[in-house]
């Protein structure tokens, strides 16, 4: 069965309103199909708006004039649990978390401190970091930030006291650093002379992105981590943005704007609402990059150029500002361009980008796929996670978690090594690529410090809420305890091994609510459910929620079928260039390990297939349907080619390691 890959991340199978009430169950039961709302056409064209047509008023840019906060708070269709209220259960993700812990642990909070209190004139006998974090790199001090967020985030997700009080040094070092800088707030591990680099447009790594990192490191700590200190020095550095850019016209600004500054409204916005003071937002809104904005919120692709990872956060940042205000300019920014990059721009794994950017026109992936090694900066990945989730705040639509769940299991899972913790740059689609990491000390990359953050939350999307209940929107195992309504849940899965996943309440008493399953767009025919043994008359297809309302007690059991099954996933401009996958899994053909060497593997930020070249396997289907050509074998998820002119074993992306391997194939 064929489905075209980019497209099937949006499109959703009508679902049919249908009301079973099952009487022989007591207390009674409810189960409802619940329809996904109707999802954008990923290839209608937008009007053309950009041309001027007789008779038709001028096209005035949505974000022309000066913007002027107001503080209007959006009201959230469903709200997720705090870290603390969920923890993993053993399986993939548990072991990712831990080995993720396990290099925050091993990292030198000193060593880390090293090139602030150099800056600061501080005394140091620490050896300096290399990589990204060497004394003469522009970007130092960026991964500080990442660690304070790791630090933060693991306390709250694992209660790790030791990582915490890590956390609570490091920002009680940089407060000191940050007093011995001046009375204006600045804080950084380079010296000022970079931001005058900045403001006369002259070539310079980066500033803002940094300081954006370690703000949000700062921010993290205050809320993830109770840290007060961490407030306090945040407001401080804030308050030094708040100078040097009250300073610039709008015009300089914007052309400041060209250099990479990160996630600086977001972080902006987000103290703004963490502290009650709309201040903040207002210096956020300086950060407001026009030449981006204008395009996405007239819902037009003008993303061709542009680099990936640095302009995400920006949309992470609109959204934000839409929460906080109402503004429905940042509104249609954040959902066009979310709708535009998930369905138009991203392979078959949801990653996107090649060399960090995006280099065709929407649509034109093949294309781009052929251009280098370096597709799918795992940065990009972490940042359109955290925009997703936000977006799915906003309307409960479950599309939003076909595509998270895409990307969790292809391309993060995937992409922490199992022995080091260590983490990946880019994940290579290029036929017969392998995946590399960095190293312990020497690396640094962004995608390390996205890595550190990305690992410590794995559970901050498992569940969700409204007032009525919860809704079960990935398949992980794990624990919920919903404090406040007494009412926890226990998910037990080995999925995706195990083609189900099975629900188990212990409640303080008896309480009526709404448990939402969702069904996801891979489901092999419909899911079967059942309640305490008992099936369910009403079943549901993919593409909704199944929500099950009934008074739950203590013992309670659910549990879910989730069938899958072989589909293909063609390029959009090359539909002979395929991609198979089982469920929601991009299967990998491995291509052995010959030829390939630590350094290869362990330092570089990617693949270089040319140094070694292979030839990559043709396959012939000849129409025929795909079972008769890929057959399983023994071990759980891992496939066999049959009567090919060389047969290959495929496997799931996320389970290769050390060897090469490709995912497209040409297929005739």
């Amino acid at each position: 069965m064929k489905r075209p890959a980019h497209s099937s991340l949006l499109t959703r199978r009508g679902f049919t309103g249908a009301i079973a009430a099952l009487g022989a169950l007591a207390p009674p039961l409810v189960a409802q199909q619940v329809a996904a709302p109707a999802a954008p056409d990923p290839n209608a064209i937008p009007p053309n708006t950009s041309t001027q047509r007789q008779g038709t008023a001028k096209e005035i840019p949505p974000f022309e004039d000066a913007l002027a906060f107001t503080r209007k708070n959006v009201a959230l269709k469903v709200r997720p649990f705090p870290l603390g209220q969920v923890h993993l259960l053993p399986g993939p993700f548990l072991e990712a978390q831990e080995w993720n812990r396990a290099y925050v642990r091993r990292l030198s909070p000193d060593r880390l401190l090293h090139n602030f209190r150099v800056n600061a004139g501080l005394p140091s006998s620490a050896k300096p970091l290399g990589g990204w974090e060497e004394p003469k790199c522009e970007l130092r001090g960026h991964f500080v930030g990442h660690y304070l967020s790791a630090c933060g985030l693991l306390y709250a997700s694992t209660g790790d006291k030791e990582i915490k009080a890590a956390g609570d040094y490091v920002v009680a070092e940089l407060a000191k650093c940050q007093a011995k800088l001046g009375a204006d707030g600045y804080l950084s591990a380079f010296p000022i002379e970079l931001f005058d680099r900045l403001d006369a447009l002259r070539p310079v790594w980066a500033p803002f992105y940094t300081i954006h990192k370690i703000m949000a490191g700062m921010l993290d700590m205050y809320q993830h981590g109770g840290n007060k200190q961490a407030l306090e020095t945040l407001q401080g550095m804030a308050h030094w943005v708040d100078q040097w850019t009250a300073a610039k016209t709008e015009e300089h600004m914007q052309s400041i704007f060209e250099n990479e500054y990160g996630g600086m409204n977001d972080v902006l916005y987000n103290l703004a609402a963490a502290a009650g003071d709309d201040h903040w937002a207002q210096v956020g809104d300086r950060f407001t990059k026009k030449r981006f904005f204008n395009p996405l919120a007239l819902r037009r692709d003008e993303l061709r150029g542009l680099h990936v990872n640095t302009h995400v956060p920006q949309v992470i940042g609109a959204a934000r500002r839409y929460e906080l205000s109402s503004d429905t300019r940042f509104h249609d920014v954040a959902d066009f361009f979310w709708n535009e990059v998930v369905g138009a721009r991203s392979y078959v794994t949801g990653g996107t980008s090649n060399g960090e950017c995006w280099l065709t026109q929407p649509r034109h992936l093949a294309h781009e796929l052929v251009r280098n090694d370096a597709t799918a900066e795992c940065c990009c990945m972490y940042n359109m996670l955290k925009l997703t989730r936000q977006l799915y705040t906003w309307t409960g639509d479950p599309r939003y978690f076909d595509y998270y769940e895409r990307v969790m299991l292809n391309h993060r899972l995937g992409t922490i090594h199992p022995e080091t913790g260590a983490t990946m740059y880019f994940l290579s689609l290029t036929p017969g690529a392998w995946k590399t990491f960095g190293t312990e000390e020497d690396s640094f990359w962004c995608c390390t410090g996205t890595g550190v953050e990305e690992y410590a939350k794995l559970t901050d999307s498992i569940y969700f809420h409204d007032d009525e209940g919860v809704f079960v929107n990935q398949f992980i195992a794990s624990e919920l305890n919903w404090a406040e309504r007494g009412f926890r849940l226990r998910q037990e899965t080995k999925f995706p091994k195990q083609q189900a996943t099975a629900l188990v309440v212990d409640a303080d008493r008896p309480v009526e609510l709404s448990l939402r399953l969702r069904m996801p767009e891979w489901l092999a025919g419909r899911a079967s459910v059942a309640v305490n043994g008992k099936p369910l008359e009403a079943s549901a297809g993919p593409g909704g929620y199944l929500s099950l309302t009934r008074t739950w007690s203590t013992g309670d059991r659910i549990e879910m079928a989730l069938p899958m099954d072989l589909h293909v996933a063609a390029m959009p401009d090359d539909p002979a260039l395929q991609a198979v996958l089982y469920g929601p899994l991009v299967l990998a053909g491995d291509l052995g390990s010959q030829g390939l060497t630590r350094k290869m593997i362990v330092g570089p930020q990617g693949p270089e297939t040319g140094s070694l070249p292979i030839e990559i396997p043709r396959f012939q289907s000849a129409g025929k349907d795909l079972k008769e050509w890929i057959r399983p074998q023994g071990e759980p998820l891992t496939f066999r080619t049959a009567g090919q002119p060389r047969d290959i074993t495929l496997t799931p992306l996320n389970r290769i390691f050390d060897k090469r391997y490709s995912v497209y194939w040409k297929v005739g």
